[in-house]
């Protein structure tokens, strides 16, 4: 299956970083960029929930001055047992996060 057009071209490999509970941080997402793959984090891990626009502002400000970073995405987990979805979704939207991932349910 060829890559999506979004992505072509942007990676050195296609390779998603997963986006691990408790580990990813926007450190790590930024490391995995520079490296030219995916960066990913679950929005969960940005605790408060004001915490999650600093972490997108923080990755999107320092992968501006890298013109070959791979573009970053935000892992969403979608059931009923996430409280803050609605918070996280419209959080991933006005930041326009390039690639959002979801997990547990459709």
């Amino acid at each position: 299956m060829p890559l999506p057009k979004a992505l072509a071209g942007c990676l050195a490999l296609p390779v998603v970083g997963a986006p691990m509970f408790i580990v990813s941080s926007p450190a790590l997402v930024i490391a995995q960029c520079k490296a030219g793959i995916l960066g990913c984090f679950p929005s969960l891990n940005a605790r408060p929930e004001e915490e999650l626009a600093r972490w997108i502002a923080q990755i999107r400000a320092t992968l501006a001055d890298d013109p070959k970073a791979a573009p970053f995405g935000v892992n969403l987990i979608v059931n009923k047992a996430n409280r803050r979805l609605a918070h996280d979704t419209e959080v991933c939207i006005r930041a326009e996060v390039p690639l959002i991932i979801t997990s547990l349910q459709a």
